[in-house]
């Protein structure tokens, strides 16, 4: 089983006929994904990389009856598409792109709120359930059908924690990049609880970096949930000095309880079986699952 997505899934690109959009929706075809079509105002009525092309979301829910979309517009624009998506009734929206205003990013989390719609993002990989659906820029490659769920603010680290868990011989059910920057649509607790809650998910790996409280919050939660499903966890910029950026917009430490040796001590408390270097994710998962 997995989780937000799977090989019926009918997938919209906006931003369709970029370069970007064009590469990846080129990429995510490749690898199976269900692609019925992009958006692209203006070029409604034509054809891109063998799918229709439509002006808006809602022509694309209306005629290809789209339930997933993912976004390559560019920053200035990507808050009005990730609102159309919304409007339009698009369950899933994937917002691949880096560097929107955080004030666009406060209307869109308060306009979707009252919506029927999960946003992964944004500047995040996006989604993927092994070798059934890839919504996003990660190397399909490297998943493969497993057991194990992984959540994660690093793009890198995804793919990394993939591979050792693949290599380990377990496989991934579903990876969830869910973003670095201050404002994200799900939240790290958000996608640990649908984790739990997917029964052919036997464990968890937990990706998490310095800056914000969404790790403290998904540990917290992981605990009192009593749940005996087990959650590897690691967290990125040990080394960051306080009150730097670090990356992504949100790594930044901003106190006591967002330096990566505070998140891990929380995790610990809670149950999270925490490691101290990303090369030992697989055979930690390895043991948790012996």
């Amino acid at each position: 089983m997995s989780i937000l997505v799977n090989k019926d899934s009918k997938v919209i690109v906006q931003g369709f006929t970029g370069n970007e959009g064009t590469f990846h929706a080129g990429q995510m075809i490749d690898y199976g994904t269900n692609v019925v079509g992009g958006v692209t105002p203006g070029k409604g009525g034509s054809e891109h990389l063998g799918k229709p092309v439509f002006n808006t979301v809602a022509e694309a829910v209306e005629k290809a009856h789209a339930n997933v979309s993912i976004i390559f517009v560019p920053p200035a624009f990507a808050a009005d598409a990730i609102m159309e998506a919304a409007e339009a009734g698009i369950k899933v929206i994937v917002c691949i792109t880096e560097g929107i205003p955080v004030e666009d990013m406060v209307k869109v989390k308060n306009y979707i709120s009252n919506k029927d719609c999960r946003l992964i993002g944004p500047n995040c990989p996006g989604i993927i359930t092994s070798d059934e659906a890839k919504i996003g820029i990660m190397p399909g490659f490297v998943f493969k059908k497993g057991k194990v769920g992984i959540v994660s603010k690093s793009g890198t680290l995804t793919y990394e924690a993939a591979d050792q868990v693949v290599k380990a011989g377990f496989g991934v059910s579903t990876a969830i990049g869910i973003g670095g920057d201050p404002i994200i649509g799900t939240t790290t607790k958000e996608a640990i609880e649908m984790f739990i809650n997917d029964p052919e998910t036997e464990a968890v790996v937990m990706i998490g970096e310095i800056g914000g409280n969404l790790e403290a919050e998904a540990a917290k939660w992981y605990s009192a949930s009593g749940s005996k499903k087990p959650v590897v966890g690691f967290i990125a910029g040990q080394t960051a000095p306080k009150g730097r950026t670090m990356g992504h917009a949100g790594a930044i430490v901003g106190g006591e309880d967002d330096t990566a040796q505070a998140k891990m001590e929380i995790m610990r408390k809670n149950g999270i079986h925490v490691v101290d270097s990303p090369a030992d994710i697989g055979k930690t998962v390895a043991k948790v699952l012996a």
